[in-house]
């Protein structure tokens, strides 16, 4: 650091240390590693400290001198994003604020349904704390153990429950934030009608930590699932998955919780890593659709609806064969599969990926126009297309050939990223999903993104955070 930037941050570094207290601080190079590095591994950011606070009155303070002194803030939850949008750049200016302290869940008010949680608190611990009352907080994606809350809010978090659920933008009823200027916006209410102007709790939903930094939300529980039963399905092809999922969620009465699409190459990859998996239905058909259909009733119809649809989709050709959960354990068997498919795929080697949506009937028609082109810009790639065709989402990862260098191979992210994206948009998708934008994508969505849209987002930004103090350089 040199210049005005290390001039500002030297002079508002006893001011941040005393904001957060001993212990609120950390500035050792091997403590700040985790903090510096994203989740993949392939990109690490320097900063000069990492602020720890245990309050939103030390969030306010961090940000107001960060304003008086003009030096950059990086918010971070659990640091397992996917886009770069939770670690600092590689200037070494760029001070890191760890919502990790904040980790209390406020209350919890089962006749509500709702619960007050703030930025820090693990999303496993949210859904522990919606069980203890008979309740669902029906989030869930890989990460659980280590996600947190603020972090999974402000990146609009998905997940495999998003077909019936919802995103986090559905889940969330109101939140408090750290605003750029250092006041503190309170909006944890939990209101389901609020009429009163621009709903401003959706302006920090997806936006990244770039408009302000997610203190507490207040979310949204449902009632607990007495009844589920998950089935492994083999089936030909995509095209028969949508049309499988249109059946069960019409002969269940649309209790479908989640639709993953798992080509056989996956399975085959997570069996390679992990022996102790079992195929459900070794080497049937070429793709499998995983799906868990769950109900609060626990009259014991569920299942007899599951296997009537199951036996007119067998009817109809659409599905070659069929395995149902008998029991939790089996069903946790099950869905371990789907669960350590990215591990597995990590494992085996680098892996050029795209968090993309595409609306589900067009899911299909993508995977087949897409996957020739892009393995045909690599030769010798493969692609892994997989997960949530339920809500239009599709990990689209096309997979290191082998013999080529890991460093060769991720020099071609950028050029075959922009010919996916070219294709997703074509089918009027979105190239996020619900990973975010970050830094990672932030060229591709100036790129492709409407004019307006573009405008629009800069000028909230600009209205918001004036000075630029929050996360730069992500998003916009």
């Amino acid at each position: 650091m040199d210049g005005v930037a290390g001039e500002a941050w030297r002079a508002a570094e006893p001011a941040f240390k005393a904001a957060v207290g001993d212990g609120g601080w950390l500035s050792d190079p091997a403590e700040l590693e985790p903090y510096v590095r994203d989740w993949r591994g392939l990109f690490k950011g320097r900063a000069p400290l990492v602020l720890r606070p245990r309050d939103v009155a030390q969030v306010a303070e961090i940000v107001r001198i960060a304003g008086r002194y003009g030096v950059p803030l990086v918010p971070q939850g659990g640091n397992t994003g996917l886009v770069r949008g939770g670690v600092p750049d590689a200037s070494g200016r760029q001070v890191v604020v760890s919502l990790q302290r904040l980790n209390r869940i406020r209350s919890v008010d089962a006749d509500d349904f709702s619960l007050v949680a703030e930025a820090g608190v693990v999303l496993a611990d949210v859904q522990a704390a919606a069980e203890q009352a008979d309740r669902l907080f029906p989030l869930s994606l890989g990460s659980e153990g280590s996600a947190r809350i603020g972090g999974l809010v402000s990146t609009n978090a998905g997940g495999i429950h998003v077909l019936r659920y919802g995103t986090m933008r559905s889940l969330v009823l109101g939140v408090e934030a750290v605003l750029p200027s250092g006041e503190v916006f309170h909006g944890l209410t939990p209101l389901r009608k609020d009429n009163t102007g621009y709903d401003l709790k959706q302006l920090f939903i997806g936006a990244e930590g770039t408009l302000g930094i997610v203190t507490a939300v207040t979310l949204r529980l449902f009632p607990r699932l007495r009844e589920a039963t998950s089935a492994w399905v083999t089936l030909t092809s995509p095209h028969a998955a949508v049309k499988l999922l249109a059946l069960l969620r019409a002969r269940t009465g649309d209790q479908v919780n989640a639709f993953e699409l798992i080509p056989r190459d996956g399975v085959d990859l997570v069996r390679k890593y992990f022996p102790d998996v079992r195929d459900p239905l070794p080497a049937s058909q070429p793709w499998v659709a995983l799906t868990e259909i769950a109900s609060a009733r626990a009259d014991g119809s569920l299942r007899a609806d599951v296997e009537a649809a199951l036996a007119e989709a067998l009817e109809q050709g659409l599905i070659a064969d069929a395995v149902l959960s008998e029991s939790e354990a089996q069903a946790k068997a099950l869905w371990r599969i789907r669960e350590i498919l990215p591990e597995a795929e990590k494992l085996d080697s680098a892996a050029i990926k795209h968090d993309v949506a595409v609306p589900v009937a067009q899911m299909p028609a993508f995977i087949e126009e897409a996957t020739p082109i892009v393995e045909a810009m690599v030769p010798g790639s493969r692609v892994l297309a997989f997960g949530h065709l339920g809500d239009g989402n599709i990990h689209f990862n096309l997979r290191q050939p082998p013999g080529m260098p890991r460093e060769a191979f991720l020099e071609e992210w950028h050029r075959v990223s922009a010919r996916v994206h070219d294709i997703v948009l074509a089918y009027g998708g979105s190239i996020s999903a619900e990973h975010g934008i970050g830094s990672l994508k932030r060229d591709e969505l100036a790129r492709t993104a409407d004019s307006a849209k573009l405008a629009a987002l800069r000028a909230i930004k600009a209205a918001l955070d004036p000075k630029g103090i929050l996360n730069p350089g992500k998003v916009l």
